[in-house]
């Protein structure tokens, strides 16, 4: 049976909702106001952005996220099977993992006492018994024209989210699920049950937020799996897999995408770097999805050398613009970059020429 976890606002919300949103659900937190009275500045609030989106000519449409806490919300916490363990010791986390080893440093003992963190385990088999997103999706339909409903994108953590950090031992109870295989050939039902009532509901566009990739550029963590006697490329293997179990079988109509980043915490404090250069291979080459959404946007995110790797018939998203200190980018500058990238595409692929490239 799920237990659903006390709603708990975060020190960070404040930076990214509307204050009055942001202490409406302080509020909450404290039993001094409803589910409703928040509801009803989300839906301001997303109105507002929706409106902001198209008032600048921005053709994707977001509702921002303004109705989570964190961005991997309303996936496993509304899973049957999952529950609820308040104060999960520290222990049963992989220190290997950047954000974990983060809490390690901070000298964190209980999960409960970190912001990034789950603090459920899984106990029974999993199954989708209500919706994630299906009430957001139709409240963002409701704001723009018919014609732009297919231009709406929803968000969701992958799969892997909840196992990377638990690895296969402390993710779930061997007398549930032998191996990986059948933990993420469930949750693929359970995904894959979502996307199908999300296109019903006139859905097409999904990105899943996954960070996991970009772990398994950090030479540091991969320093530690080694130490730990864990294979990281068959990891890296389990979790394309993960991901292509809940794509498999979609509407040609359907576009989905994987959005890969390193974690941007206050101040611009990051829990990960690399470049994309030891997972380029197999990731853009093997990860059944149309659109890779790729970090771009400091140093840490290496050069534009990957792209070689990048397949024809997909789309490279490029994250040139950052969120991490308020000096704008000149045009100049992030036109030379999209021509970079393009013309490393291409040298990658003697069939493809730098204009298909910059169509990609």
């Amino acid at each position: 049976m799920l237990l659903n976890p006390p709603y708990r606002a975060d020190h960070i919300g404040s930076l990214l909702r509307p204050e009055a949103l942001f202490r409406k659900r302080e509020a909450l937190e404290k039993q001094e106001c409803s589910l409703d009275d928040v509801k009803a500045l989300e839906d301001d609030a997303i109105k507002h952005v929706v409106d902001l989106q198209r008032e600048v000519g921005i053709k994707t449409i977001t509702d921002g996220e303004l109705r989570r806490a964190m961005f991997y919300d309303n996936v496993f916490d509304r899973l049957e099977g999952i529950t609820f363990i308040p104060n999960r010791p520290i222990a049963t986390f992989k220190p290997y993992i950047p954000h974990v080893g983060f809490m390690y440093m901070m000298g964190i003992q209980e999960a409960e006492t970190f912001y990034c963190t789950d603090i459920m385990a899984i106990q029974g088999k999993i199954k989708r018994t209500r919706s994630w997103y299906i009430d957001e999706f139709n409240y963002t339909k409701s704001l723009v024209a018919p014609e732009d409903v297919k231009n709406i994108k929803v968000t969701m953590c992958a799969p892997s989210w909840f196992h990377q950090r638990h690895g296969s031992d402390e993710s779930y109870d061997l007398s549930v699920y032998k191996n990986d295989d059948e933990y993420f050939d469930d949750l693929g039902v359970a995904y894959r049950a979502e996307i199908k009532e999300l296109y019903e509901q006139g859905c097409r566009n999904i990105q899943i937020d996954d960070p996991t990739f970009c772990y398994f550029c950090n030479e540091q963590m991969i320093a530690g799996m080694e130490k730990a006697g864990v294979d990281h490329e068959a990891l890296l293997d389990t979790y394309i897999r993960a991901i292509n179990v809940c794509t498999q079988g979609r509407p040609s109509d359907l576009r989905i995408g994987v959005h890969m980043c390193r974690g941007n915490f206050k101040g611009g404090v990051h829990f990960s770097e690399g470049g994309y250069a030891r997972i380029a291979v197999k990731v853009f080459n093997t990860l059944d999805v149309d659109v890779f959404y790729l970090e771009y946007d400091t140093e840490r995110a290496g050069d534009f050398e990957p792209l070689k790797y990048f397949p024809t018939g997909k789309v490279a998203v490029l994250g040139l613009v950052t969120t991490k200190n308020p000096k704008l980018e000149s045009i100049d500058d992030l036109k030379a970059r999209v021509y970079e990238a393009a013309e490393v595409m291409s040298q990658g692929n003697s069939q493809r020429s730098k204009e298909e490239a910059l169509n990609q």
